[in-house]
């Protein structure tokens, strides 16, 4: 027996553990929202079950070299089928969640029975300490190697349906190869191999047919037909289709429409400058899709657009997929415009420049990576890098739907300093939208609109900043980056509505 290429084994187990661990809160995250419960949930269901599977072992005492190599063929199928079947069983089964923690506890308890029967497996070969201390080495090693895989190339260049196949068929030849190196201690190895090229036969005509499971399962997410998709290390880009136009849809969240969207971006750019008589230097940070740059550009006297969208596939889209394209006007081939992409509060932290308008067009805070940019630091930075009048404008999710997020948001926004006035419009596809349009220095004279528009003029842009009663001031706390109250009022009013 090669006890050295056994320890390999142990690296390829724990790394196959933690990718199916983190498949499952990817998935979960993604159809069912609120991604922190949703992880912390399935690292603890995953952990315990891990204890479950290493005390079952102790029930296991004979023919464990056989024991072994069924295990590995049964991590194989399973986690190997993990996301497809949790897809599907999103779309089809009313007990989803119930489905998706037994996936979970049933792989943890297979992996958590692999590496106990192994070591008992090597016992005899290697001084106690020895085996412990490898074992554990290459344990923590292999996850290490698919935490850091998994985010950088994994799920950008894979995709979660076919990183879940790849890594069921290295448990599956994990498995196979067991049946020769452990060749001395089994029995009935014929049968064996025949598990082992079925469930490595099943692993491979679903890795020919990822594509289709992939659209299977994402066409029972979406009520329209799929038009794109694309992953990224940070997000699941996917567009749809229908007789209204397309829409814009990042991990399974709904971005914009392209029958309503015009809505959404003036109600958010145009207030900002309208405040200025000549906005020279504009910064955008998020909306990389350039829907918001277009309206930037509507204005002749701009003359520098700096654009910090974390994502250089969310910035090509546009150039990807051509109707996109040609609703943003093809702004990003406009030579004013500078793209970067970064995380926008270490890029603010470091950058020099100063900017006449800033608008803040960042996804709802439904994380706390999110969360972050939407806190007092934060807007204290963004004031360090603006001249003495500039105009903010921020995305503030719905102050009707989500009362306390929204005016968490304001009440930060003025806690950092800022004079801060509330607006929200309707946008067919979100219902009623907040925004916050910030400053400075003191608000004094009324705001025109300058430029040629579809929905916004003058009467609109001031009954904008009319609240009825439902959507008036509610007491909330400051979000900070060490409490990320925003995060908890989001996730615990959203949930409502889901």
């Amino acid at each position: 027996m090669r006890t050295p290429i056994l320890f390999l084994n142990v690296l390829v187990i724990a790394a196959c553990g933690l990718v199916y661990e983190l498949l499952a809160g990817t998935v979960a995250s993604y159809v069912l929202g609120d991604s922190v419960t949703q992880f912390s949930l399935i690292i603890g269901l995953y952990l315990s079950a891990l204890g479950v599977g290493a005390w079952l072992s102790r029930f296991l005492e004979r023919d464990l070299a056989a024991r072994f190599v069924d295990v590995e063929l049964a991590v194989a199928l399973i986690g190997g089928l993990s996301a497809p079947l949790l897809f599907l069983g999103f779309s089809r089964l009313e007990w989803f969640r119930l489905f998706l923690y037994l996936v979970v506890f049933v792989i943890g308890v297979l992996v958590g029975l692999e590496l106990p029967i192994l070591m008992r497996i090597l016992k005899e070969h290697l001084d106690f300490k020895e085996l412990v201390s490898r074992v554990l080495s290459f344990d923590y090693i292999g996850s290490l190697v698919a935490a850091v895989l998994f985010p950088m190339f994994l799920m950008p260049r894979l995709g979660l349906i076919r990183t879940s196949i790849a890594f069921g068929l290295l448990n599956a030849a994990v498995g196979l190869y067991g049946t020769w190196l452990l060749r001395p201690l089994l029995r009935g190895v014929g049968v064996l191999r025949v598990r082992a090229a079925i469930v490595t036969l099943i692993l491979v005509v679903a890795m020919i047919r990822a594509d289709k499971l992939t659209t299977l399962a994402e066409d029972q997410l979406y009520a329209d037909d799929i038009v794109y998709s694309s992953s990224s290390p940070y997000q699941r880009i996917l567009v749809t289709n229908n007789a209204a136009g397309f829409q814009l849809f990042l991990n399974g969240n709904l971005q914009f429409s392209s029958s309503d969207e015009y809505r959404y971006h003036e109600a958010l750019v145009h207030p900002a400058l309208a405040l200025l008589q000549v906005p020279r230097r504009v910064l955008i940070l998020g909306g990389g899709d350039g829907l918001a740059l277009r309206e930037v550009l509507k204005y002749r006297e701009v003359e520098h657009v700096t654009l910090v969208d974390l994502d250089p596939k969310m910035t090509a889209l546009s150039e990807a997929f051509r109707p996109l394209g040609a609703l943003n006007e093809h702004a990003f081939r406009d030579k004013r415009v500078r793209v970067v992409n970064e995380d926008a509060f270490i890029w603010i932290e470091r950058e020099r420049n100063r900017f006449d308008a800033a608008i803040i067009d960042f996804p709802d805070p439904s994380s706390f990576a999110l969360g972050k940019l939407y806190t007092t630091r934060f807007y204290r930075l963004l004031r360090t890098r603006l001249t003495p009048d500039a105009a903010i404008s921020v995305q503030a999710t719905s102050p009707l739907f989500a009362r306390q997020s929204y005016w968490c948001i304001v009440r930060t926004m003025e806690a950092a300093g800022l004079h801060v006035r509330p607006y929200q419009t309707t946008v067919p596809s979100f219902g009623v939208w907040g925004f916050a349009l910030a400053r400075q220095t003191a608000f004094d004279a009324p705001l025109h609109v300058r430029v040629p528009t579809k929905f916004l003029d003058d009467s609109t842009l001031a009954a904008m900043f009319v609240f009825p009663r439902d959507m008036t001031p509610v007491e909330v706390e400051i979000n900070r980056l060490d409490n990320q109250m925003l995060v908890r009022y989001y996730e615990e009013e959203w949930r409502k509505w889901s």
